[in-house]
């Protein structure tokens, strides 16, 4: 369960935004959970879109959940604050943008916004620099945080010399994926054979005019860091393990857990310095053939297991709203509990998934943390249920379509 702060928050305000996304489920319970009022926004497409619900406006924690017109959607959102903060008599509400979207919106008005929100929220230049996968391995380099082998074309050299040279398997990606609406699992292609690294080349260049990125193939688990930063400084950090991820040929965490990596926290803590970042962020890493953590990307933004944070009893979402407002912080950050995390509907299908692939103790893993009480859902929770029905209603029916 989260940490609460000594002494305890005053009266205040949260506008949790994007709150389709099941990510933003733990962060209104959070802090609803700490006596905050909760309000949560959503634009007004998502309501035609029976597939994504707006979970976080679901749950009980919600006070009140407020939909916006695409349209003037940044214009509604400010008028929306400043709404609140005349409700409170000029106590400003803290924006905590979830989607990526609303993100780079709240990063660009920094300015027009701090008059009716408090912010913790990065700079354009910060989201620019760390959404570029190939910025990030720049860095990476000059701070000495270890990295996959990648394979750059030569000036003048032909596709089909450079294909040659690569070494296969390996990996190939646009600069960043999420920017061109793809979805985790399509971010990245693993290639083979020369064929297969020609069409994922052509793939994702038709897509972002740019060269992709070609990197060395990875085998071994995958591995994140967790962030709360102010101008450079960590304020928390919690890193965690994959378990097991759905689809199974390479998306999202289906299953991760809790562990202790000092090495991951250090080699995450000199990129956020470095670029001096403000918010929450996720540095992601990859385990090489001898076990060795090699940096991937960063995602700058609420990351797609942000639950496990809340089932750790990490206290992030409070934490994210304090720096928000300017509130002190505890002086003592409790320890994450090592704790394990799933999405049970993923997670079964990811199961499903491995057995397939012949991997049956995969499979018996995700039966056994299913059935173990310890192990905590992302969505699910007997306190606070209606929004995980929706959420399985909506996810059901997409698989039967």
């Amino acid at each position: 369960m989260p940490r609460f702060p000594s002494p305890p928050l005053p009266s205040c305000t949260a506008v949790v935004t994007d709150v389709h996304f099941r990510m933003s489920l733990a962060v209104c319970r959070d802090l609803g959970q700490a006596g905050v009022r909760v309000i949560t926004c959503e634009r007004e497409s998502v309501r035609q879109t029976p597939a994504a619900p707006p979970l976080g406006g679901l749950s009980k924690y919600t006070q009140r959940h407020v939909w916006l017109p695409d349209a003037s959607y940044s214009s509604s959102l400010h008028q929306l604050c400043q709404q609140l903060a005349q409700e409170q008599n000029g106590q400003l509400p803290a924006l905590l943008p979830v989607g990526a979207q609303t993100l780079a919106q709240a990063a660009s008005e920094q300015d027009s916004l701090r008059k009716v929100a408090a912010l913790c929220v990065p700079t354009p230049r910060q989201l620019d620099m760390l959404n570029n996968k190939e910025t990030v391995l720049h860095l990476a380099e000059a701070l000495d945080i270890p990295r996959p082998e990648s394979f750059t074309r030569q000036q003048d050299e032909g596709l089909e010399d450079f294909f040659t040279r690569v070494s296969l398997p390996c990996v190939v990606k646009p600069r960043c994926g999420e920017l061109l609406g793809l979805p985790a699992a399509d971010r990245y292609r693993v290639a083979h054979t020369p064929s297969q690294l020609a069409e994922a080349w052509e793939h994702f260049h038709a897509m972002d005019k740019a060269e992709p990125q070609v990197q060395a193939f990875l085998p071994g688990d995958g591995l994140g860091c967790s962030l709360l930063a102010e101008e450079g400084r960590v304020l928390a950090s919690i890193c965690h393990r994959r378990v097991r991820e759905y689809p199974v040929s390479g998306g999202p965490s289906s299953c991760c857990q809790v562990v202790f990596r000092p090495d991951l926290a250090d080699y995450a803590a000199r990129l956020i310095k470095q670029v001096s970042y403000t918010g929450p962020c996720m540095v992601e890493f990859k385990e090489d053939a001898a076990g060795q953590p090699r940096i991937l990307e960063v995602n700058p933004r609420i990351w797609g297991s942000y639950p496990l944070t809340r089932a750790s009893g990490s206290g992030f979402s409070l934490l994210w709203l304090m720096a928000s407002l300017g509130l002190p912080l505890p002086e003592q950050e409790q320890k994450p509990q090592p704790r394990r995390m799933i999405f049970a509907l993923s997670d079964m299908l990811a199961g499903l998934g491995y057995l397939r692939r012949g991997k049956p103790g995969k499979t018996l893993g995700a039966l056994v943390d299913l059935l173990n009480p310890w192990v905590l859902d992302g969505v699910f929770e007997w306190g606070d249920i209606q929004p995980a029905l929706a959420y399985f209603r909506a996810q059901l029916a997409k698989i039967l379509r």
